[in-house]
């Protein structure tokens, strides 16, 4: 294990550049938009449209690995093109067109559609937009950095589900979701989700990657075994990973209602809001890997306390402990990408590591929903299995992590992995 030969000096949130702020704000605005409606999703499809937790996991895995492949191809246009800007407002404006269009959804088929073109849109945006916060910010503060625009990504979805819950009260008596509600909450959605792109496209600057450059690999052997080690072990931890639907369907089986399932989410965006900045500031001090390994282990902790859970009140709990772990180890493993490889190559390393999330999450939701439900012949072994598989692959995952060692790449910044 590598450690920094000196400790980096700390640095303020005003002392941040401008790009930083410039993306933090899109994503809080982004953000709003999006979790006003993403974690209304499940319980619109089971609740309005009767659609099983199979199907659910289908299309929640589905728009995530179409998203991937794309998360890949638009960091190496990033990198071919020497710039991340124009790349990433491209992905921001065509979630923004993506989204009206949940309002005329009225089947199962039809909100996948829409789902699937908002992950497009993201696919084409996240690796772009990553690369230009590595690019904006020197190596010494770059967790701060990253744990920054986590928060305010968060921040962004605590504000949007205070409004979704606002609405939901004001529209409808408790109960199931209605889909009038839920249209409702789409058109308003619409209003945060222009002002992301109008903030990106205002005020950030494109950040020009100096030296020379090499033609973008694909390839791990293009980005180095490091990289590739740390890709293999956050593979097998994404595939437990499954969708957070499956986290929403357990809350409602338990008994809880649509306000208090959106409080659940709105606690745990608070706790990682609070807990993300610290948490990159400190992985600048001490390393990566700990708070990776520390997050992981807190993650199977997490999923195991959902697969026993018999009662509502107990989700409050774990979804207040699961902002923990997106505080440590979400944005600590986007600062760890730009450590272990070449600067000319951030772009289309930051769309290896999007695409391996966004890939695994088909396997992951998939197998989530069979464990749930089953399929066919397969009967299923019920709401507790997906959640004590997860915990499992998260403890290997964890293991292999505090274990590993890949060696630096070359030519790459290596504080400790």
């Amino acid at each position: 294990m590598n450690e920094p030969a000196t400790q980096p000096q700390r640095i303020s949130l005003r002392d941040l550049p401008r790009n930083i702020w410039a993306v933090s704000l899109t994503s809080f605005f982004m953000d709003i938009s999006s979790e006003m409606v993403i974690n209304l999703l499940p319980l619109f499809l089971s609740s309005a449209l009767g659609v099983k937790a199979n199907v659910i996991g289908l299309i929640e895995g589905v728009a995530e690995a179409t998203a991937s492949v794309l998360k890949l191809f638009s960091g190496r246009l990033s990198d071919r093109l020497g710039g991340r800007k124009w790349v990433a407002l491209a992905g921001y404006a065509l979630s923004t067109l993506a989204k009206p269009f949940f309002y005329w959804a009225n089947s199962w088929a039809a909100v996948a559609g829409v789902r699937w073109a908002d992950r497009v849109g993201k696919g084409i945006r996240t690796a772009p937009r990553d690369a230009l916060v590595a690019d904006s910010i020197e190596e010494q503060h770059r967790g701060i950095a990253f744990g920054f625009h986590r928060a305010a990504d968060t921040g962004g979805a605590v504000l949007g589900l205070l409004v979704a819950i606002l609405v939901i009260r004001a529209a409808q008596a408790e109960g199931g979701l209605q889909a009038s509600t839920f249209r409702t909450v789409v058109l308003v959605s619409i209003i945060p989700a222009i002002l992301a792109v109008l903030s990106l496209a205002a005020g950030a600057r494109e950040v020009r990657v100096g030296g020379k450059r090499r033609p973008p690999s694909i390839s791990f052997r293009g980005l180095g075994s490091r990289f590739a080690g740390f890709i293999a072990l956050v593979g097998l931890f994404e595939l437990g990973n499954s969708s957070d639907a499956f986290l929403v369907l357990r809350a409602k089986e338990t008994g809880a209602s649509v306000t208090g399932i959106l409080g659940m989410v709105l606690l745990f965006n608070l706790v990682y809001t609070v807990v993300s900045t610290p948490a990159g500031s400190l992985s600048d001090r001490v390393g990566r890997r700990r708070l990776i390994v520390g997050g992981w282990l807190v993650y199977a902790v997490i999923y195991l306390g959902f697969g026993l859970m018999k009662q509502s009140w107990h989700g409050w709990l774990l979804y207040a402990v699961y902002g923990i772990y997106y505080g440590l180890a979400y944005g600590t493993a986007k600062a760890m990408v730009a450590d272990i490889v070449p600067a000319e190559l951030r772009g289309t390393a930051y769309g290896t590591y999007n695409a391996v999330l966004g890939v695994m999450d088909l396997p992951a939701s998939l197998i989530a929903g069979l464990l749930w439900d089953g399929a066919g012949a397969w009967a299923g072994f019920g709401p507790s299995a997906p959640f004590l598989f997860g915990a499992a692959t998260a403890l290997l995952a964890a293991l292999g992590m505090a274990l590993w060692w890949g060696g630096p790449a070359a030519g790459a910044a290596v504080t400790e992995a």
